[in-house]
């Protein structure tokens, strides 16, 4: 099973996903002592039946440091304790009273106000390579367009912006140290994350602003306030989540449409169609490959028994081509109708930036659309995936243009 996540692999997991989907639809890989599940219907009901898969990791005692380093998203036990709660390794009802408080700041109210800013964001990037005829559509966009955004609402000056990506890049790789791989930066910028948003909450304590920070700090529900440590988890599970997706969502959809270009036709000449397309790229090209949970008791999956206290990897890469699910599951049709993806989960652990996300792209992609003319991938480039396994994207993706 180790080829299911060397480089080569990552960049086109989906054949062995349907292998594993006919022949292995459930099953334990030992190292790294996980139970891995790959069907649409088994991968929603780990994701949405909370009861019975915890979200929270417990107190298994035989997996590896590493191993809860890597579920927790990268953090040992002693620093997690001073965290406090992260909104995605929570359950009811600890969760319930996070994500009221938080949702206050991502309502569709919320997020399309955005839209102008993120507008302004995309032409200012577009703006620095206009006249070279050539970018890195990863590199020189796709990047530093959700971070900017996130950085923006977080309320963190501009020249931070580069730390991060960096401290972004490194949580989400530490995911690899359960399959054998190294992520030896994780534990410090963990550390270098929280001493900065540390050193921002005081500043907002002294002097609030209109930001999120802020908005955390001040924001109660009755008896329920959020902590520090709360706080903390929240900002670099928003710097996470609201990157690196957004990240992989515009690089994936930019590649699939040069890929395909039929689809990238119709959706230049009927820009409604803009939408069905990120929704196929979301489902085709899944931005988040796996997601983690804990057995609460003895389940049965597929036939297949998973005892309680186990640790469990749905990979939503694959539930997203399921042949069970979708008809031509690797056809990349932007009029799929319905498109019932678990891109970004399901369940009660739906992901809150959704909506940020989608805007993102569909702003980002229309920008481009109104920028440039003949886009064209460079030929002879060898991809590189992004880092992490637990994600998929390229780190670079060099394109030429014809600015209008």
């Amino acid at each position: 099973m180790e080829s299911l996540f060397s480089d080569q692999m990552r960049l086109n997991p989906f054949p062995l996903y349907r292998q594993l989907r006919d022949h292995k639809p459930v099953f334990y890989l030992d190292p790294p002592g996980v139970w891995t599940v790959f069907r649409f219907d088994d991968v929603k009901a780990v994701l949405s039946d909370h009861a019975r898969f915890s979200s929270s990791y417990g107190p298994r005692q035989a997996a590896s440091d590493a191993t809860e380093s890597a579920l927790q998203g990268g953090v040992g036990p002693a620093e997690r304790a001073r965290q406090g709660s992260v909104l995605i390794t929570t359950d009811p009802p600890r969760h319930t009273d996070l994500r009221s408080l938080v949702n206050r700041a991502f309502t569709p109210r919320a997020v399309a106000a955005l839209e102008p800013r993120i507008e302004a964001i995309a032409h200012e990037l577009l703006d620095k390579v206009a006249g070279d005829g050539r970018m890195d559509i990863v590199g020189d966009f796709a990047y530093p367009l959700p971070v900017i955004v996130i950085a923006e609402l977080l309320g963190i000056p501009a020249k931070d912006r580069d730390k991060f990506k960096h401290w972004s890049d490194e949580v989400v790789a530490s995911a690899d140290r359960m399959v054998g791989g190294e992520a030896a930066g994780s534990q410090q910028a963990h550390e270098e994350m929280n001493a900065y948003f540390r050193g921002i909450i005081e500043e907002r304590q002294r002097a609030p602003e209109d930001d999120l920070v802020s908005a955390l700090l001040q924001a109660q529900d009755g008896e329920h306030k959020l902590s520090e440590g709360d706080i903390l988890a929240l900002c670099w599970l928003l710097l996470v989540a609201g990157n690196e997706t957004t990240t992989n969502l515009i690089g994936n959809a930019v590649r699939t449409l040069l890929e395909h270009e039929e689809a990238f036709a119709l959706v230049r000449e009927h820009p409604t169609l803009l939408s069905g397309a990120i929704e196929e790229t979301l489902r085709l090209r899944s931005p988040i490959q796996a997601m983690f949970r804990r057995a609460v008791e003895d389940v049965t999956i597929s036939g297949q028994v998973i005892p309680k206290d186990a640790h469990v990897v749905a990979f939503i890469g694959s539930a997203n081509r399921d042949e069970r699910q979708f008809a031509d599951p690797d056809l990349f049709d932007i009029t799929r109708t319905p498109n019932p993806h678990i891109a970004f989960g399901h369940g009660i652990h739906f992901c809150l930036g959704a909506p940020l996300a989608r805007l993102e792209a569909k702003v980002a992609l229309t920008v481009l659309m109104e920028r440039f003319s003949s886009w064209q991938l460079v030929r002879d480039f060898e991809l590189t995936p992004a880092r992490g396994f637990i994600v998929h994207g390229v780190t670079e993706l060099p394109m030429t243009f014809t600015s209008r």
